[in-house]
This record gives C-alpha cells, structure tokens and sequence, in this order.
C-alpha cells in the first residue's frame, strides 16, 4: 500500500505556536487550538495511563466501554433542550413581516413568533407579551443563556436571547424579524423555560 497525501477543504482557525498536540499511539499527533487544551491534556495522560497501567486515573466515565476504558470526551455535545429548539426554528423566520396578532408561520408580532417557535420545540405558551412574562422561571441579566424569553418595553415587548448581546424578535411593522441589541435596561423581566 503506498503513502497516502492528506488533502483538506475548506477553512481551519489559525494554530498557534503554543497549540496544544493529541498524541494517538500508532497514528501520530495532532495540533488542535488552544481552546481544547484542557481536555487534550486530559485525554493525553489518559492515554499515557492506560499504556502503563491498562488503568486510566482521569477521565474516567462511570459507565466504560466494554474493556472498561473509555477515552474523556474531547469535544462534549451540546444538549438541545426546548430554549435551544425554540432559538433555532425562530432563527428560521428572520426576515419574516412584522403584523400585528400574527402568529406565523409566515408572519409574526413579537409574542407570535415566541409562541411559534416555543411550539416547534412542544412548548405551549401563552399568547400574549404579558402572560408569557410570567411563564417559566425569573432569570438575571447576566445570566441570560440563547432561547431564554426577553420581556422589554414595559411588558409591551417580547423577544428571544440569541446571546452576544443580541434579541431575535419581531419588532414592529415595516421592521421583519431581526436580531436587535439588548441593554440590561431594557429588561423588565427575563423568563428561563426548563
């Protein structure tokens, strides 16, 4: 079997001299960014472990794999609970129409497109601004995580937090359905759905 050339498409983030390296017994080593060093130095002396022990003394998972190894997870999968389902399937309607008392799916008002999109996720919440204020659990600005519900404007307003600052909503007429910058104080109430 002759060698074999590794070719890539596409865009990789830059690797700095300090990338950290996955060193994979018989396949050789591997820069990875920065971001991951943590869980590479984990998974390297998990691997060293292993070797010298049969035995790995970090990250162990409480359920092994059948030779009652398993390697740490590298990159964990995010969960996708209904805020982050919601999130996604509003993020499908941005540059729907604004209309009043719309309730999609091609045209919302803010609460509509809450509503909506907590519905594609089997949440059903109420209809309007002020009662969804009340839905869910009382979350603090800086606690703010994508998908939890934004009540602004007096309670006249209803957005969803797509994070980074950012409130996906249906604002206005004439105004589609877009990201807008959120301020602390511009909350009335921030509302967590579990």
């Amino acid at each position: 079997m002759g060698a074999m050339a590794a070719t890539t498409t596409g865009a990789f983030p830059a690797i700095t001299a300090q990338a950290a390296s996955v060193d994979i017994p018989g396949i050789g080593k591997f820069d990875v960014p920065d971001d991951f060093a943590p869980q590479v130095q984990q998974f390297n002396q998990a691997v060293k472990d292993f070797q010298t022990n049969g035995i790995p003394q970090v990250g162990v998972n409480p359920s092994p794999g059948p030779n009652g190894f398993q390697l740490p997870e590298l990159f964990p999968q995010k969960q996708n609970g209904p805020a982050q389902i919601a999130l996604q399937a509003a993020q499908t309607k941005v540059g729907a129409q604004y209309s009043w008392g719309a309730t999609g799916p091609f045209s919302f008002d803010c609460s509509g497109l809450v509503q909506w999109a907590y519905k594609q996720a089997g949440v059903e919440l109420p209809r309007t601004s002020f009662e969804q204020s009340h839905v869910g659990a009382p979350v603090a600005f800086e606690d703010l995580q994508p998908g939890d519900i934004v009540v602004t404007n007096g309670g006249g307003h209803v957005g969803m937090y797509a994070g980074d600052g950012k409130l996906l909503n249906a604002v206005q007429s004439g105004t589609p359905v877009s990201y807008t910058n959120l301020r602390p104080d511009m909350v009335v109430t921030a509302r967590r759905i579990a």
